[in-house]
């Protein structure tokens, strides 16, 4: 199959279908199977640029460790008050600016639509790692793979998408990478985080969906839960935030209830919906989540830099 990720810019993951998406997964396996020697040629003498104006631990580490795995080097804002932002510099004048010294540029803002115009701007390919509340399709490649591998399977599965629905955006980006595949979605949320109904707009023709306040009227049925942080920080009023955290907290007393195989994900960082009894158990999957976001990542880089990888 062509390589259809090559010089090109990773902003939405709606642009990419299955065999998209299959094509970066056995690349994934390939990556894994190579050499040390053959990996370090991927990106040798390349760099990765990266902004970020939004705190970030998973998702810029594991980009900087993904470049240097394959050879390349990886400089950046990480943050904005580092930068001349701080002095009044536009977004535009930032990422042509980066974009003069990188191969690749990553990008995470705040405000929506900011990966889409920096791919405008951009010469090199740009690869959103969060944009505002609309989207984050890395995060959503990663768990995608992390399904595959931990199940075995995408299809046929019932999955849980719990906690903050109105605000996440490795929600959204999930939600449509799920339109691929054969699955039964149950969005689980207090009334106040419900998903945002234009936004899944053209999701509800392509993918059986379910929306639920009560944990317990789905779990047994669950073969994923994957969990969400309620987000202080999308709150303009505290108030509305002090009325929903807390309002789920998955532990070993909620999983009894479960199925003995359900998987556990969690995009982190989390607080307290996910609770550190799950940490050494087998349904919990959040950590491996976060070691395949270095090999997912890689392998989307080798493939946005080679043609022919």
């Amino acid at each position: 199959m062509k390589n259809c990720f090559y010089n090109r810019d990773i902003v939405s993951i709606k642009e990419f279908n299955r065999d998209n998406l299959d094509f970066m997964f056995k690349s994934t396996e390939k990556l894994q199977s190579l050499h040390q020697n053959e990996k370090m040629e991927l990106a040798r003498g390349r760099n990765l640029g990266y902004i970020f104006f939004e705190p970030s631990t998973r998702t810029r580490l594991s980009f900087e460790a993904a470049m240097i795995s394959i050879g390349g080097n990886s400089m950046g804002i990480a943050d904005a008050k580092s930068s001349s932002v701080e002095k009044g510099e536009s977004l535009a004048d930032t990422v042509r600016v980066i974009d003069q010294y990188s191969d690749v540029i990553v990008l995470r803002n705040p405000l929506d639509g900011s990966s889409r115009f920096a791919a405008e701007v951009a010469e090199k390919p740009v690869i959103n790692a969060g944009s505002g509340t609309e989207e984050h399709p890395t995060q959503a490649m990663v768990d995608l793979y992390t399904i595959q591998k931990e199940k075995g399977r995408i299809d046929g599965l019932n999955i849980g998408i719990i906690g903050d629905l109105k605000y996440g955006r490795t929600v959204y980006s999930l939600l449509y990478g799920l339109t691929n595949y054969d699955v039964e979605i149950h969005l689980i949320s207090p009334r106040l985080l419900k998903i945002r109904n234009e936004s899944i707009f053209d999701v509800k023709n392509k993918i059986k969906l379910h929306e639920h306040e009560v944990l317990d009227d789905v779990l047994k049925d669950l073969d994923v839960i994957y969990v969400t942080r309620i987000q202080k920080e999308r709150f303009s009023d505290i108030q509305e935030y002090e009325k929903v955290k807390g309002s789920y907290i998955i532990n070993s007393k909620v999983l009894e209830s479960a199925k003995s195989d359900v998987i556990v994900m969690h995009p982190l960082p989390r607080l307290d919906e996910v609770s550190h009894d799950l940490d050494n158990t087998s349904n919990a999957k959040y950590f491996k989540q976060a070691a395949y976001g270095k090999d997912v990542r890689a392998t989307l880089l080798a493939l946005v830099l080679n043609e022919n990888f």
